[in-house]
C-alpha cells in the first residue's frame, strides 16, 4: 500500500475541508509538501477547478488552484515525491497547451509527474469557456491521444474532429517513458473504459469501497485492456462528498488517531484492490497539529503496511 496526500487548501470543499487550512499560505502548504517527501508519502496531489458559480460557494468554496502551475510550485520544494492532479479538467483545455504544461512538469521535476484527469461536472464552467459539455467525453478521449502523440512521436502529427496538427516539433518530451503516468477520475463506465484502454491509474470518487472489486473486473473486462500494472487510488474522506460537493455526514469519512482502527482500514482497502490511499486527518486545530499526524501516520501506518 502506498501513501499518498491530497494537500490542503489547494480547494476549499465543505465536505473534506477543515476551517483552519483557509488561512494556509502557499509557503505553509510546502511545508506540508516537504513533510510528505521527507517521512515517505509518494504522492502529493491537488484538485482544479477555474471557478464556481456563486450558488455553489457554500458546498464548494472559491478558492481552487490551476493544477499544473502549483504542482510546479510543489516540485521545486521537494525532491522524491510524485506530484500530480485529483483531477485536471483536461476537456476545458486545449490539448497542445495541457501537453506542454504536463510535459514541462515532468521535465523540470525529473520525472515526477502523475497526470490525474476528468471530463468535468460543472455545466457553468463549459458554459463560460465556450466547450459544449455534451461532447466532453469525446473531447477527453480525442483530447488524451493528442497529448500522448505530442509527448512521444519525434514529429507528431494528429488528425482528429477536435484536434488536427502535422508538421510540428514539440519538446521537451516528459522524461518518464513512454509518457507520464495518467490516472482518469471518476465512477462512470466511460471513465472505467478509459481506464481499461490507456489509464495507469483509477480514482473512484463516489464508488463504495464494497464496489471496487465488481468495477475492477469491469475495468479488466475491456476488449482493449492490456494485463500491466493499475494504480487504484482512494480515499474514505470521500464517502463524505455526495454530487455537486454535497455534504453527506457519513462517520467512514472521519480520520482517526487510534492505529488499529485505521490498520484495519487500510488492510480492508487493500483488500478490495487499493493501491494507493489518502488517510483523512481527524479535526485538528491548526498546521502544526496536522504535521503531527503526518509523522504519527507515517510511524504508526506507513512503517507497517508500505
Amino acid at each position: 500500500m502506498k501513501f499518498s496526500i491530497v494537500l490542503p487548501n489547494c480547494m476549499t470543499v465543505e465536505a473534506v475541508s477543515q476551517p483552519w487550512e483557509a488561512d494556509l499560505s502557499g509557503a505553509e502548504i510546502a511545508r506540508v509538501a516537504r513533510l510528505a517527501d521527507e517521512i515517505g508519502f509518494s504522492t502529493a496531489l491537488v484538485s482544479e477547478h477555474f471557478f464556481f458559480p456563486t450558488e455553489h460557494v457554500a458546498l464548494s468554496g472559491e478558492h481552487a488552484l490551476h493544477a499544473t502551475t502549483a504542482l510546479g510550485y510543489f516540485a521545486g520544494v521537494t525532491s522524491r515525491l510524485r506530484i500530480g492532479s485529483l483531477v485536471s479538467i483536461l476537456t476545458l483545455q486545449h490539448p497542445v497547451v495541457a501537453a506542454k504544461a504536463w510535459a514541462t512538469l515532468d521535465w523540470l521535476s525529473g520525472g515526477r509527474a502523475v497526470v490525474g484527469l476528468g471530463v468535468g461536472w460543472l455545466r457553468e464552467e463549459f458554459d463560460v469557456l465556450g466547450v459544449a459539455f455534451g461532447k466532453r467525453g469525446r473531447l477527453m478521449n480525442e483530447y488524451v491521444d493528442a497529448m500522448i502523440e505530442l509527448w512521444t512521436a519525434e514529429r507528431p502529427a494528429f488528425h482528429g474532429r477536435h484536434v488536427d496538427f502535422e508538421d510540428i516539433a514539440f519538446a521537451p518530451k516528459p522524461v518518464q517513458t513512454p509518457y507520464p503516468p495518467i490516472w482518469f477520475g471518476g465512477d462512470s463506465r466511460a471513465a472505467m473504459q478509459r481506464v481499461a484502454r490507456i489509464g495507469s491509474g483509477w480514482a473512484p470518487l463516489q464508488t463504495p469501497p464494497e464496489r471496487i472489486p465488481n468495477r475492477l473486473e469491469y475495468i479488466r473486462s475491456q476488449p482493449t485492456w492490456r494485463d500491466r500494472p493499475l494504480d487504484v487510488f482512494y480515499s474514505t474522506a470521500w464517502l463524505n462528498m455526495g454530487d455537486a460537493h454535497a455534504v453527506l455526514d457519513n462517520p467512514a469519512a472521519k480520520g482517526s488517531w487510534h492505529a488499529d482502527e485505521v490498520l484495519d482500514q487500510c488492510g480492508r482497502l487493500a483488500e478490495l484492490g487499493v493501491t494507493e490511499i489518502w488517510v483523512p486527518p481527524p479535526p485538528v486545530r491548526d498546521l502544526e497539529e496536522y504535521l503531527d499526524h503526518m509523522r504519527w501516520l507515517a510511524a504508526e501506518i506507513m512503517r507497517k503496511l508500505s
